[in-house]
């Protein structure tokens, strides 16, 4: 890939830039795109070597994945990540020495056994609520929730661990006394009934790595056919972020044994009363 002219000023644009590139990247380039949305704090503060490591490639393919972005080299691309450190620590005072403390209490544990396993749970539930206040934007639940609110109908769909995430989310539409219909593959039965989903509807759709193909088909031939699709997924480089006209990236070490729902699940509450409260204006 030709360098060009660098465009991403910030994390953010960054993000966009990425997701715009990747398909075009090499599987090389891939991989560390992959590992550096997952990783953005490691981005910002490790050296290019312990990257390179962590990633699995030579320090020079840090290099060119930098100047593939259209960065002059691979410092330059770090002070994006580390802007975004800063920002974080200035919009959310005192947060980063919080993690550190449960990081810390992680670390500490002496306890094994059940109680040991909910104090894990517990620490790695209230860090992962903490990055989902990072991670969302109010701008975007404004955004989801009066696309939604003009919807005719709303279809919801998430398989495997996603599937809690839709399940409630449809439940509480219904609530709403809101036409919300969830999406199954019961009897092999999925794509009959997305193929009715029509431009006057939406369809809510959650998937993590690994995505669901079936989910992301069906979310990539409604934004084919012109259907607001809102996406709740894990970073820029989900195959469910270019066909979302709202994403919500929670972003997620996908190192960990058990992939916590805490955040998945607050931000579906959070967008289920965003939307009543729209509908009640």
């Amino acid at each position: 890939m030709a360098a060009s002219a660098p465009r991403s000023g910030n994390y953010e644009q960054l993000k966009g830039e990425l997701s715009r590139l990747y398909p075009g990247m090499s599987p090389q380039l891939q991989r560390i795109a992959t590992f550096a949305l997952e990783h953005p704090q490691d981005m910002a503060l490790d050296t290019v070597a312990t990257l390179a490591r962590g990633v699995g490639v030579q320090p020079s393919a840090m290099v060119r994945f930098a100047q593939a972005l259209g960065y002059d080299g691979f410092s330059e691309l770090q002070r994006v990540f580390r802007g975004r450190l800063v920002e974080r620590s200035n919009t959310y005072p005192g947060l980063r020495n919080y993690r550190e403390r449960i990081e810390a209490f992680r670390a500490g544990q002496q306890r094994s056994g059940p109680g040991g396993v909910l104090a894990q749970f517990v620490a790695d539930g209230i860090a992962s609520l903490e990055q989902l206040h990072e991670q969302v934007a109010p701008g975007d639940l404004a955004a989801a929730a009066k696309e939604l609110s003009n919807s005719k109908s709303i279809y919801v769909l998430g398989h495997r661990r996603s599937f809690p995430v839709a399940y409630y989310i449809a439940y509480a539409l219904n609530q709403l006394e809101l036409e919300a219909h969830l999406l199954d593959s019961v009897g092999g039965m999925l794509k009959e009934p997305a193929r009715q989903i029509g431009p006057k509807d939406a369809l809510i759709v959650i998937s993590f790595k690994n995505y669901t193909p079936e989910v992301v088909e069906v979310a990539q031939a409604c934004h084919a056919r012109k259907v607001p699709v809102i996406a709740i997924t894990d970073n820029a480089l989900s195959p469910l972020a270019r066909a979302a006209r709202v994403c919500f990236q929670i972003e997620e070490k996908t190192s960990k044994p058990f992939r916590m729902l805490v955040a998945p699940m607050c931000l579906a509450q959070a967008l289920v009363v965003a939307l009543g409260e729209q509908i009640s204006k």
